[in-house]
């Protein structure tokens, strides 16, 4: 019959999709029961290098002082060796009367083409502007102006870059992670990548993400490749595939902390996570067949654990559309044919499991989802960075841990629906 071809199909479809969805999720598995890998330090320097701090605005006059303000009274750095550039990027606001004020030089960009108003546009002209000014800075650490940073970054930045590193991140974490059980919850999501993933990136001498907030680049790459070549709403990650491509390696220097406000609400969370699908996946589609093709002549894994890691947003797709959909279908078609068994599903000519079997399948499948890679990830992010994500004792982030998996379903939900719009760079909700 028609109907059982039908069923066949999508089930051989299905099983494709499971072992697509599959690999990533074991590389994540791998990662996280790898936690007891020693961190990578740096030897400490006596050589002072001059940093170039760049800050893109957009509208950030109640954040941005703060911001300015702390880098100049709180980094245990020469004062004389640092500078902290503002970029106002078509701001309407005191933005740039703040930045002022807390000691920064700003740069101002204004135009009324609306391509260009996202934040590569902002450190493109920025990071032109840095070069004409002639100063010979040794590296750049990129900062958004909600961001706050522990005393000694700029010190250990400055012993990683003297140790050899000419990009990096640094470990993200939250200002505001016990706000609510959400920024809690949000917070141990995000944390994942800092703890688990990129120190085992780092250790198995990997290239880590480096993607945005607190990440440093030689100054020399700047200069090279003329100011900043990236134009797309990701354009931290688009920056990173760039220059490993080129050759660089991308490392991780996990005590140096940069702190960020997070998202408090679900209308939050979904602003956010529309510009990082919407772009993530436009870049993957872009570059995945030169990374590829990358990894076969440099015999370089990274490529793949990049392509692996960044499928999560389609993943998020996936999970949202096409897994529900089809065990909604499969659960109401054997019950409808009274196929509750294997054998009963063999002699109607089917190939898969019965209703019986199905309903193990999935409730096995959310319990290890829920239970390991949900509360048991967030409990043991807990257990082991309690201090770093900004809470004095572990029972404050709790209650995120045991709400880690269905924060973890509100993500995957606001990044299928980001991955069908269009964002722009409007102005953020602050919660700080």
């Amino acid at each position: 019959m028609w109907h059982q071809e039908l069923y066949n199909v999508l089930n051989n479809i299905n099983n494709v999709v499971l072992i697509f969805i599959g690999i990533p999720f074991i590389l994540q598995f791998i990662y996280m029961f790898l936690f007891w890998l020693p961190k990578k330090t740096y030897k400490k320097s006596e050589i002072k290098n001059k940093i170039c701090v760049v800050i893109p605005a957009h509208n950030e006059g109640n954040v941005i002082y703060n911001t300015v303000n702390d880098l100049f009274t709180k980094q245990n750095y020469p004062h004389d060796l640092f500078d902290v550039y503002v970029i106002c990027h078509n701001c309407t606001d005191n933005t740039k009367q703040e930045a002022l004020r807390a000691g920064a030089k700003v740069i101002e960009e204004n135009n009324d083409d609306p391509k260009t108003h996202i934040v590569s546009y902002a450190l493109k002209t920025g990071y032109s502007e840095i070069l004409k000014t002639g100063i010979d800075y040794d590296f750049v650490i990129r900062l958004d102006a909600d961001n706050h940073i522990n005393d000694e970054f700029f010190n250990l930045m400055n012993d990683a870059f003297n140790s050899g590193v000419q990009i990096a991140r640094p470990y993200e974490s939250a200002l505001n992670m016990t706000q609510n059980n959400f920024t809690t919850a949000c917070g141990l999501y995000y944390t994942f990548d800092s703890r688990f993933s990129s120190r085992v990136r780092e250790r198995l001498h990997m290239d880590a993400h480096v993607n945005g907030p607190g990440s440093m680049v030689d100054f020399a790459i700047i200069k090279k490749i003329g100011g900043y070549d990236t134009t797309s709403i990701t354009e931290d990650t688009e920056f990173c595939f760039k220059r490993m491509m080129e050759g660089y390696k991308c490392h991780y220097v996990e005590d140096a902390v940069v702190y960020e406000d997070l998202p408090s609400s679900f209308v939050d969370t979904f602003n956010r996570n529309k510009r990082i699908a919407s772009g993530n996946i436009r870049l993957l589609f872009k570059y995945s067949p030169k990374m590829l093709l990358k990894s076969l002549t440099q015999l370089r894994f990274s490529y793949i654990e990049q392509i692996l890691t960044y499928m999560f947003n389609i993943i998020c797709v996936i999970l949202c559309t096409w897994i529900p959909a089809f065990y909604i279908y499969g659960v109401l078609y054997l019950g409808i044919n009274g196929i509750w068994t294997n054998n009963d599903a063999l002699a109607f000519g089917i190939n898969g499991p019965g209703l019986q079997n199905l309903l193990v399948i999935i409730g096995f499948c959310l319990l290890v989802l829920f239970m390991v890679a949900g509360i048991g990830q967030g409990l043991l992010l807990v257990a082991l960075d309690y201090k770093k994500m900004g809470a004095k004792k572990r029972r404050e982030l709790l209650s995120g841990a045991f709400l880690f998996p269905l924060f973890t379903v509100v993500y995957c939900l606001t990044m299928c629906i980001g991955a069908f719009t269009k964002p722009k760079w409007n102005k953020i909700n602050r919660n700080t």
